[in-house]
């Protein structure tokens, strides 16, 4: 097992739950390994019908761990790191079963992409959705998951999450359709998601696996290369800046370079 993941085999769903609650189930290394683990599980197991993520807590994901950002010092480093989360964002979508996130708190940095890969989405009303990295660590998105959320949000809307640094709530993520069923507090939660899952189940997996090769193919038709965009944030003085003062706690100056 993965520390900070579990991974269980239930009734036909396979739940992976983040699981490291103080941090808000922000993601590791490790973790985003152990989770393209659990999608080549559900591939390959013949009992799974279903593929569950949730999160241990008050909070889905929040984000990529910023500690695994100390070491960076090149925009190379930030090409690297955004080909490593495609190759778990496009393994999830790719999973051939049915996938859910479960939220409740924080989706957010990728914690939101994750979720935007899967097919359907369930939240409380704690739920909160976005990318708020224009106003923490000056760095950006792989031109994969903008294309994600553009897909799953559209430009506008897109736009607004990503310059605004905002989050949306779970009723504005519902009401754009990003989110499938919302619960009215985090104890119901578990029964509208288990409500969600059941009739998947029962539904003919080839034709639930037609629909999702459509949507997913449909999605990377077009999609251009951006490292040299990528590069260009991560290997800035204000996305190294940034990470140092969100390990002091204090807030980044933007300098633009």
């Amino acid at each position: 097992m993965t520390d900070g993941l579990q991974v269980r085999l239930q009734d036909g769903v396979l739940t992976v739950v983040f699981d490291r609650p103080a941090a808000r189930n922000a993601m590791t290394f490790a973790m985003y390994e152990g989770l393209h683990e659990a999608c080549v599980r559900a591939d390959t197991d013949d009992d799974v019908k279903v593929l569950v993520l949730t999160g241990a807590g008050a909070a889905f994901v929040a984000g990529t761990d910023i500690a695994q950002f100390a070491s960076f010092t090149t925009g190379q480093d930030g090409i690297d790191y955004e080909l490593s989360i495609s190759r778990v964002v496009d393994r999830l979508e790719d999973v051939t079963v049915p996938t859910v996130a479960v939220v409740r708190g924080a989706c957010v940095g990728g914690g939101l992409a994750l979720a935007a890969a899967c097919d359907l989405r369930v939240a409380s009303r704690s739920g909160r959705f976005g990318v708020p990295i224009a106003r923490t660590l000056g760095n950006c998105l792989s031109m994969n998951s903008v294309s994600l959320l553009v897909s799953q949000l559209g430009p506008a809307r897109s736009l607004d999450l990503l310059l605004r640094a905002r989050l949306l709530t779970a009723e504005q993520a519902h009401a754009a359709g990003f989110v499938s069923e919302l619960a009215d507090d985090d104890e119901s939660l578990d029964e509208v998601a288990a409500a969600v899952v059941q009739p998947l189940l029962a539904h003919a997996p080839l034709t639930m696996w037609a629909a999702k090769q459509a949507v997913t193919r449909l999605r990377r038709a077009n999609l251009p290369d951006g490292d040299d965009v990528v590069a260009r944030a991560f290997g800035s003085d204000d996305f190294h800046r940034a990470v140092q003062s969100f390990s002091a706690k204090q807030r980044p100056v933007w300098q633009g370079r």
